[in-house]
């Protein structure tokens, strides 16, 4: 695995990556400055998560990739 190939611009896979680490970061910044009950609180966290599983899943099948 080589971490310079996590850089592939014309993979589709690169630019999910990219919107999945965005999102990320607008769900962090959400629950950092808002006052949320407790359900969105749970429903945003539960995102988040989410998104980092399927980022990190993403990230290694690129780093791997050999095309």
């Amino acid at each position: 695995m080589k971490l310079s190939r996590l850089f592939q611009p014309r993979n589709p896979q690169f630019w999910l990556l990219i919107v999945l680490n965005l999102l990320s970061t607008a769900i962090s910044y959400i629950l950092r400055t808002r006052d949320l009950p407790t359900l969105p609180v749970l429903l945003l966290a539960g995102f988040a998560i989410a998104n980092f599983v399927l980022g990190l899943r993403i990230a290694l099948r690129l780093m791997a990739d050999e095309h």
